[in-house]
């Protein structure tokens, strides 16, 4: 999955000529400048975006969901005992591990979804225009995925178990993204102090809410948002 790719236009040629001998190496130019733009926003071990990408994002998905009524998704995530596999295997391996588990959970994302590396061996998934129990569901499978999908390092298998905090943010709701990522933290604490490899997130209440998705929510699959290094 890999975000959709916008073309950059051409400059027009400032003398006016069909043929300008600088045009060339001034698109060239524009698009390697986007290029080191977009590598700013990438974590380049696991390759997806980072911390800063992440708060950014997060306030336009906000404030999308001000503006359409649906609520936006967050998932905390933390590897369970990282240290161990540092400690035991070394921090090449760790390294490994990160990027495997990156790729087993980049299958099981929708293309909207904005997968950020928080810091070390914790993670953020943004979830657009996403209810609770979507959110909820979407938690699960990461968490089945990698607890079912050991992680071959050295001729080993090591198996992997991650801990889940989910939280939504409603169309009414006035907080920060920082405020946002704080409150489904909370929730990943709570899912790592019941014993880790779990998923914690707010009581649910009865909801009207609709059970199937959305034509619209539907569509909104198949628009990319991954990262794609050039």
């Amino acid at each position: 999955m890999t975000e959709t790719q916008v073309p950059l236009a051409s400059t027009p040629c400032p003398a006016g000529l069909d043929d300008c001998p600088v045009q060339a190496e001034n698109d060239h130019l524009q698009h390697e400048c986007h290029r080191l733009l977009k590598q700013l926003e990438i974590d380049p071990l696991t390759n997806w975006y980072n911390v800063s990408y992440l708060f950014s994002a997060l306030e336009q998905e906000m404030e999308r969901s001000r503006r359409t009524g649906i609520a936006t998704g967050l998932i905390m995530i933390d590897l369970d005992h990282f240290k161990q596999i540092n400690d035991t295997f070394g921090h090449e391996a760790g390294n490994q591990v990160l990027g495997c588990v990156c790729r087993l959970w980049r299958e099981k994302l929708r293309r909207i979804d904005i997968a950020c590396r928080y810091g070390g061996e914790e993670f953020a998934v943004i979830l657009p225009s996403t209810r609770l129990g979507h959110s909820i569901r979407t938690a699960e499978r990461l968490r089945a995925i990698i607890e079912s999908s050991p992680v071959p390092i050295g001729g080993q298998s090591i198996h992997i178990t991650a801990s889940f905090g989910v939280d939504v943010c409603s169309p009414l709701e006035q907080i920060t993204a920082n405020e946002f990522v704080q409150r489904a933290d909370q929730f990943l604490l709570q899912a790592k102090s019941l014993g880790r490899n779990q998923v914690a997130h707010p009581a649910r209440k009865p909801s009207r809410e609709p059970t199937e998705i959305s034509s619209e929510e539907r569509a909104m699959l198949f628009v990319g948002r991954w990262p794609k290094m050039e």
